[in-house]
């Protein structure tokens, strides 16, 4: 594939954290210059909010305002000139409806690009890794069956030391052996609960585990597969 302007500009509504929206960062631009070459690179909007803001609102459980504060953020992207929106976060796809009907443009949500990679590895069950939202609360689990496919979570102590980690260690780039344990021993009971795959459903959890750490055990990475579809979407008009 040859260089060329004729690229769709990317929109990433991030900061929640920093961590991750750096990886999609970096991941975008090295996705599309894996395919154009040279010094080919991603044309990338980003709006990065107050992630103490976010964090707020999943405490206090003001979904509400945060639908209304993710989705001014993502109109500011659409004024910008993205042609399509990815939202650097599983958490705060609970607010994805308010998200989306706030703009015009594609929102790409990340549990379906997920399912499509569950659903092609002919899987059915999966576990999920995330923050105490993401596990316990429907919007998560109800986009999964929508795609025909069954989640499992850890045990309610265990959740609530792996929302810590995300929250007290990952979020900041900490990054910790102890924690790595803790996360593959949630990996290796949730495969005794009947996961046949395991979703790290939070956009900083590779930074912490990774496919080669259970290699009989598939491992969705949300993050790449998120931008992997971002990188496809962005040169669909070449």
């Amino acid at each position: 594939m040859s260089d060329t302007d004729d690229i769709q500009t990317v929109g990433v509504l991030g900061g929640m954290s920093s961590e991750s929206t750096v990886t999609y960062y970096r991941q975008i631009n090295a996705g599309i210059n894996n395919e154009l070459g040279g010094h080919g690179a991603g044309e990338v909007l980003i709006r990065s909010v107050n992630f103490a803001t976010i964090e707020r609102f999943i405490r206090t459980e003001q979904f509400d305002r945060a639908g209304e504060y993710l989705g001014e953020a993502a109109q500011a992207l659409e004024r910008g000139g993205a042609a399509f929106i990815v939202m650097a976060t599983n958490t705060m796809h609970r607010v994805a409806s308010a998200i989306d009907s706030a703009i015009s443009i594609p929102f790409v949500h990340i549990v379906d690009v997920a399912a499509d990679a569950i659903c092609a590895a002919d899987i059915g069950t999966v576990g999920i890794l995330g923050t105490t939202t993401t596990m316990e609360q429907p919007f998560y689990r109800d986009r999964f069956a929508e795609h025909g496919i069954d989640v499992v979570v850890p045990e309610p102590s265990e959740r609530a030391e792996i929302n810590r980690i995300i929250f007290e260690e990952l979020t900041k780039g900490v990054v910790s052996e102890a924690s790595r344990e803790r996360y593959l021993d949630a990996v290796d009971a949730m495969e005794a609960m009947g996961a046949e795959g395991v979703v790290l459903g939070c956009t900083e959890i590779e930074m912490l585990i990774e496919q080669a750490d259970r290699p009989a055990m598939p491992l969705f990475d949300t993050t790449a597969l998120h931008v992997e579809r971002a990188v496809e979407m962005s040169l669909d008009g070449q």
